[in-house]
Parts: structure tokens; C-alpha cells; sequence
């Protein structure tokens, strides 16, 4: 990898929206001003895991990433920083190698997912939800 000066790279997942910018570094993460490794562990999972992958196919990361999101839950968030962070290394790295690496382990790790709440239809309680009908 290159020395990388300030990159911004965007995630997406439900209604969460993830900026993430780059700086030369030693491979750290920042989650809304907090280091990942204070988060629990499922999340501090999921942000690790595609530097975990950069690292088996490419080597050792230099850079840190400082993630800020906003909206959603706190699971959409991490998804949404995770979909960063992803393609951030392969922006960065340019890597065809590490991109398929990436969509092997998980198509959702580099691929925004496109499914959202189906509208409420008109008359109806709920988007898939009809009226009782009474027969006597």
C-alpha cells in the first residue's frame, strides 16, 4: 500500500450512512472517535474482519481508518462501517485478488445491500397486512 494522504469512502446498510477516512498508519480502527477495541465483541468482529483478510492475502495494513456514522441502529452502523472499511483496502490496494477474496468470504462485505422496508399501502395497516374480512 501506498502512503495514503486522505481518501473518503462511503458505506451504506439500511438507513446508516458510514464515512470513512484514511491516514497513514498502523492498521487501527476508530468507530465514531472510539477505537474498535472498545466496541463488543460481535462488532469489534465484523470491523476486523476484512483487515484480517487484507492481511492473509496481501500482508500487514498501513493505515488507520476513522470511521463516522450516522443514522440507523447500532447493528446497521457496524454493517455500514464494515462495508467501508472493505472497500477502502481495496481502493486502496487496487488488489483484483483482494477483491475476490473479499466477495468469496462474504458478497455483503464489498456489495451494498439493496433490500428496504416495503411501503404501507393505502386503507392498510401494515405493508403486507389486509383488512379482516366478516362474513357474519
Amino acid at each position: 500500500m501506498e502512503k495514503v494522504e486522505k481518501i473518503i469512502i462511503s458505506g451504506k446498510r439500511k438507513t446508516s450512512i458510514a464515512k470513512l477516512r484514511i491516514k497513514s498508519g498502523n492498521g487501527k480502527v476508530y468507530f465514531n472517535y472510539l477505537p474498535h477495541t472498545e466496541l463488543n465483541l460481535f462488532h469489534k468482529l465484523a470491523l476486523s474482519e476484512p483487515i484480517k483478510i487484507y492481511e492473509k492475502v496481501i500482508g500487514p495494513v498501513s493505515n488507520d481508518f476513522f470511521v463516522k456514522v450516522k443514522g440507523g441502529g447500532k447493528e446497521s452502523q457496524i454493517q455500514a462501517a464494515r462495508l467501508a472499511v472493505a472497500r477502502a483496502l481495496v481502493r486502496v490496494s487496487g488488489s483484483e485478488v483482494l477483491r475476490k477474496a473479499f466477495i468469496s468470504y462474504d458478497r455483503n462485505i464489498l456489495v451494498q445491500d439493496s433490500r428496504r422496508k416495503e411501503t404501507r399501502k393505502p386503507g392498510d395497516s401494515k405493508a403486507r397486512a389486509k383488512r379482516q374480512k366478516s362474513y357474519r
